[in-house]
């Protein structure tokens, strides 16, 4: 039981308000917040008191710091931008990709009030959302016909359940992959309304196990890129023209679901090899399938290109509705799109393969840089250098590759290295690194241009925190 004289003790809320640190705070945040955030933190000293926690009477200071802190986090959006110095590229827990500046400008035109996004600004007759981007995926993918849904996941369901709803779809069981936990092609599959003919190995898969599963109820032969993950050894997957061909000459559907989605080859620019969807089209794939927001660096979306006619199909299915895009998502991707018309500045203006083809030398010389400007303003609690590291790519792409990288290693005598990680997440805006070995490592491979300035007024704030609570 708690102690009712310390209970007595509590201030009313009007002292806490009238507190100079809240006084701070009244032309930022409305009255209603501040009241509310003094509620909070006088119940939680309660509660404390109650459950025997606390043995000092309430101090008005300590219990206005509390409820600034509250008032503060109410009055910030929960969905705010992040500063990714954890060392994975495409994480999803951070949105994924980062997008481009000519995307992220066209987003915000777009969001700016009306826009033609089902309109001909010729004719003026309704046309269709995904016209925006159709001539760009013509020329990039060789596709002859597009569209675009919420995710990959979408567009799987709806590939499967236009070209094979109550039919066999076959599939190598090498190919039923699993992602994030809860996305499983077998699942998919049932949901979309097929049956699912598994064949071959988990390591090996043979042309004739299509064959000799094909009936007369097979509608679709469905290809599924390892993305997230890698056999090897004693293994072997059939090649996707040559299913194509199997599909062609037995009147199948054909699919190749690539995941990542690549519109380039990689190691044009000293990258692993991952299948680009202009290669599934032209082995004979009807349809193509992948991730927007992965290697293709746009917003979240699943994108769908192939021959005209299973498209033309795809867009009848009431699936299409449900899972269909909006103009913030069509504005970001045209955008990001058009960056693969220009080789020559794609990789300087895209953010992923950016940092994916960023020179080692240069992430040593920002890494050096961002250590010396850390040392030299928190050098009283703080110390900073420099260490060889590693950059996953992340988001189910380029399995099994890892990038050399240079990171800033923080070691504090004021916090753990895990409160200090958690301190940085904390900060405005977060700041997401990693602990290894007892230190806090900032990957500047994943930070965005000027963002080491965000990290290091973070690292000021929380030094001047810590002092604060001290004094």
């Amino acid at each position: 039981m708690g102690d009712n004289s310390l209970l007595r003790q509590l201030p009313r809320v009007d002292e806490v308000l009238a507190h100079a640190r809240l006084r701070e705070l009244a032309e930022d945040v409305h009255r209603a917040v501040l009241r509310n955030a003094v509620r909070r933190s006088l119940d939680e000293i309660r509660n404390d008191i109650v459950a025997g926690k606390r043995r000092n009477p309430p101090d008005i200071g300590s219990a206005a710091e509390r409820a600034a802190q509250l008032a503060q986090g109410a009055s910030q959006a929960s969905l705010r931008r992040a500063v990714n110095a954890a060392g994975i590229i495409l994480d999803t827990g951070l949105g994924r990709a980062p997008l481009s500046d000519a995307a992220r400008q066209t987003v915000k035109d777009i969001a700016r009030g009306y826009c033609n996004l089902q309109t001909d600004l010729e004719t003026g007759e309704r046309t269709h959302r995904e016209t925006h981007i159709l001539a760009l995926l013509r020329e990039i993918t060789g596709a002859e016909s597009a569209l675009v849904v919420n995710n990959n996941a979408a567009a799987t369901v709806l590939v499967l359940n236009t070209l094979a709803a109550g039919r066999e779809v076959i599939l190598s069981r090498g190919e039923m992959v699993e992602i994030g936990g809860s996305f499983r092609i077998p699942d998919i599959l049932r949901l979309s309304g097929c049956k699912l003919v598994e064949i071959g190995c988990t390591n090996r898969t043979h042309l004739r196990d299509y064959e000799a599963a094909m009936t007369q109820d097979t509608g679709l032969l469905l290809c599924v890129h390892q993305s997230n993950y890698r056999i090897e050894g004693f293994a072997s997957q059939v090649d996707i023209g040559q299913l194509a061909e199997l599909a062609g000459r037995r009147g199948v559907a054909c699919a190749h679901d690539l995941g990542s989605g690549a519109l380039i080859d990689l190691r044009d620019h000293g990258l692993a090899y991952e299948p680009t969807v202009r290669d599934s089209l032209a082995a004979g794939a009807d349809c193509a399938l992948f991730s927007g927001d992965k290697l293709l660096g746009g917003p979240q979306c699943g994108i769908i290109v192939g021959k005209a006619e299973p498209l033309a199909a795809m867009r009848k299915n009431p699936f299409y509705r449900a899972f269909r895009v909006g103009k913030l998502t069509l504005g970001a991707l045209e955008a990001t799109l058009r960056l693969f018309l220009d080789a020559d500045t794609l990789c300087a203006k895209h953010r992923v393969l950016g940092m994916l083809t960023t020179p080692v030398a240069e992430l040593q010389r920002r890494a050096e840089v961002l250590a010396g400007d850390i040392s030299s303003r928190c050098n009283a609690w703080l110390s900073a250098d420099t260490a060889e590291g590693v950059t996953q790519i992340g988001g189910g792409s380029l399995a099994g590759v890892e990038l050399p990288t240079r990171v800033v290693r923080l070691r504090s005598t004021r916090f753990r290295a895990k409160d200090l990680a958690r301190r940085l997440r904390m900060a405005s805006p977060p700041v997401f690194s990693r602990v290894q070995e007892d230190a806090v490592l900032l990957d500047v491979r994943t930070m965005l241009p000027g963002e080491e300035q965000l990290v290091i007024l973070a690292l000021v704030e929380i030094g001047a925190e810590a002092g604060r609570g001290e004094a």
